[in-house]
Parts: C-alpha cells; structure tokens; sequence
C-alpha cells in the first residue's frame, strides 16, 4: 500500500489565509496551467508520497491555519538557470484547526497523524483562535 505524506511551510508575508489568496491569483504564483505553485530551491525526496494524497499545510502568523492537496510536482528552472520544485497545488484552500507552530526555514514533511484536522463545513470562516488562548488550550491537551 502506498504511504501519503504531507508538507509543511510558512507563508512568509501572509498576514492571514486572505493574503494567501490572493497571492495565489497572481500570475507570477501560477504554473502555465493557470494553477497555484510554490517554488523551491530543494526536491523532496518523498515526492511520491506526496503526490499520493499530501497536502500542503501552511503556517500564517504562527499557526497552521489551512492546507492545499499537492496535485504534482514540476521541474523549473529559474533565469539564473538553476533547477528547481515547483509544488503545483489544488486552487481550493482548506481551513484547519489552528495549530501553533514555532518557525523554521523551508519546508519539512509531516506526517498524516500530526496535522490538524479540517475545520467542519460552516465553520470555514471563523476567526482563529488568538496565540495565548490556542497555546493555553494545547497545554492542557483540548487542542
């Protein structure tokens, strides 16, 4: 049975899911499909585990706030002529439950079992919950 893994990584510049989308409607964000594409200097080295189901799951602000299914990975090569990830994404964003999440630089995989779940339909556009409320409830394991 094939394994799925996910990606995880911040959105740099992002000050909420809002700004993210209408980054990803920027041409420069797109792939020539027309689709939202992340470029990255690394290529995962667990590419087919992604493409088997993964996502994308993005910090904004500390939190992972949404995720995007990763529909393919594309080779691309920058005018400086080095090759390069592009990770095409589906265009639709799904809200998660917030998670905190410290920073790091670039992406890191994550596992199935350690990302938060998908918010319940009709609670897509609820605020997040603020920093110190979110770390106090994970503390004492409500989230």
């Amino acid at each position: 049975m094939a394994k799925t893994v996910n990606l995880i990584k911040l959105s740099v510049g992002s000050e909420n899911v809002e700004d993210m989308i209408e980054w990803q409607s920027n041409k420069r964000a797109q792939a020539p499909d027309g689709l939202p594409r992340h470029v990255t200097r690394m290529w995962p080295k667990r590419g087919d585990e992604i493409i088997n189901g993964g996502s994308i799951y993005w910090v904004v602000k500390g939190v992972i706030q949404c995720r995007q299914r990763v529909e393919r990975l594309d080779e691309y090569f920058g005018t400086d002529g080095i090759r390069r990830c592009a990770i095409v994404l589906n265009p639709d964003l799904i809200r998660t439950q917030g998670s905190l999440k410290r920073p790091f630089q670039g992406w890191r995989y994550l596992a199935t079992a350690d990302a938060p779940p998908d918010l319940p339909k009709g609670r897509e556009n609820e605020d997040v919950l603020p920093i110190e409320l979110n770390r106090a409830l994970a503390e004492i394991g409500v989230l």
